[in-house]
């Protein structure tokens, strides 16, 4: 059995190391993207004018009034003190090419003070330039920054495939890294002295088993942000009820009806502030997001700059329908059911967010080891790998050196 989990965990760890080495390194970037992304690009985060700030309502609907070509699908809903608005936009369809209008971005960074456009950018473009390298690390992190092809999301799937190699895989590493119980402390060591390859093969072995429940919540994570509708969601359905929401849902939607009208923003805040009131959320509405393919609305409760959640479960979000104003499912962090509950802590865990800055300190660290990992892991193989070569080698030689002592 042990001589099969070496052979597994050779292929598993060859099929899925330069992948699990990008995944690590962009991983420990980005659990500070928005400080990385704020120091390299000022003009695009600091707002240019001092002044009373007008609402995100207006603001938005000022972009969309100087350019109609674009509607705004992601808002915050309030701004922090000195920085810009930066919101989401997505193009209208023109209707003499039926296509949607070429815009070239989709996020831009509004002046809340005058209403000025500061910055434009595509978020998540394949690009080195200052203002498009942390949304590329971003990007490539959970999607290799491969395209879409009929339809499928090639870089997601691909990603969350070698998740779930990777989790198979680390139980597999576990069970060889302690061959007998007499020779355990040996899968703890490292043996600094020695350099070279010894030390090289204790960085894979014992680096792997000294973080391995780390890597194990990384790995199921990964998983569950990449492929949460298409494999975990309806594994956990199984051991418990998973309240509906749109996004994962979308039966729970009322099919679109001829001349419906998407409610205002305005009128949605408004619900959305009646709604957290009557659940007594401590934040006020934070975000809104329209999604036109779902006919539907969402509101993140949260404060200024707390979007991804600095520490916890996250922010709450409740949905509405976007031409009747019903609202659909709410997502209250802590609430719902034991299923519920594991489907919020998934982002927590895996961006390392769940216990604040701490946390994503470690993430960043446990980022760095998967690479350093993935690359030892290729190290030994080759070394291996030419080792066998050689006996193979050998073995030829003396094999070929005996035929010709016997015919002489």
């Amino acid at each position: 059995m042990r001589r099969q989990f070496v052979r597994l965990h050779r292929w598993f760890g060859v099929a899925t190391a330069l992948f699990l080495f990008v995944a690590g390194l962009t991983g420990a970037i980005i659990a500070w993207d928005h400080e990385l992304d704020a120091a390299l690009n000022p003009s695009f985060y600091q707002a240019r004018t001092a002044g009373p700030v007008l609402s995100s309502l207006e603001l938005a609907n000022r972009v969309e009034a100087a350019d109609p070509r674009l509607q705004v699908t992601y808002l915050p809903l309030a701004v922090e003190p000195g920085q810009t608005l930066q919101m989401m936009v997505l193009p209208h369809t023109d209707p003499a090419t039926k296509q949607p209008y070429p815009l070239g971005f989709n996020q831009i960074a509004v002046d809340p003070v005058t209403g000025g456009i500061q910055g434009r950018r595509e978020w998540g473009a394949v690009s080195l330039a200052r203002l498009n390298l942390i949304p590329f690390i971003y990007k490539l992190h959970y999607t290799l920054q491969l395209p879409f092809t009929g339809g499928i999301d090639i870089g997601t799937w691909l990603m969350g495939i070698v998740g779930i190699v990777w989790l198979f895989d680390s139980v597999i590493a576990l069970c060889l890294s302690f061959p007998s119980l007499k020779a355990w402390r040996k899968s703890f060591a490292f043996r600094l002295k020695r350099g070279g390859y010894a030390l090289t093969f204790d960085l894979h072995r014992s680096g792997g088993v000294w973080i391995w429940g780390l890597l194990m919540i990384v790995a199921l994570t990964s998983i569950s942000m990449n492929l949460p509708s298409q494999v975990v969601r309806p594994i956990v359905s199984r051991l418990s009820t998973l309240t509906p929401d749109p996004i994962n849902n979308p039966e729970i939607l009322r099919a679109p009806q001829p001349g419906d009208q998407a409610l205002s923003r305005e009128r949605i805040v408004e619900l959305a502030g009646q709604a957290g009131r009557a659940m007594h959320l401590a934040a006020p509405p934070g975000g809104l997001y329209y999604a036109e393919f779902l006919h539907t609305y969402g509101v993140g409760f949260y404060t200024p700059g707390n979007d991804h959640g600095d520490i916890g479960l996250g922010n709450p979000w409740l949905y509405w329908d976007a031409a009747t104003g019903k609202q659909l499912a709410a997502q209250i962090p802590g609430k719902g059911s034991a299923g519920d509950i594991f489907m919020q802590v998934q982002f927590p865990l895996h961006s390392g967010r769940i216990l604040g800055l701490g946390g994503r300190i470690l993430i960043s660290a446990v980022g760095i080891a998967v690479a350093v990992l993935s690359i030892t892991g290729l190290l030994i193989w080759l070394k291996k790998l030419n080792a066998r070569r050689r006996s193979a080698q050998n073995a030829n030689l003396a094999r070929d050196a005996s035929g010709a002592a016997a015919r002489s």
